[in-house]
């Protein structure tokens, strides 16, 4: 009697620890926003700001 019972508890214990089976990880994809850059780095505002005051003159 000892034995069934230890045999249904090794049975369900072994039930409950393979329910869910093997699945491969799901991976999300890593975004990498690369920022936009020009040649004349951060030259465009002060150009445009030399203008306007010498446009003022």
């Amino acid at each position: 009697m000892k034995s069934l019972a230890l045999a249904a508890a090794l049975s369900v214990a072994a039930t409950a620890a393979l329910a869910g089976g093997l699945n491969k990880p799901v991976m999300e994809p890593v975004v990498v926003q690369q920022s936009a850059s020009s040649s004349s780095g951060g030259m465009v505002l002060p150009l445009i700001l030399l203008m306007v005051l010498l446009a003022a003159r």
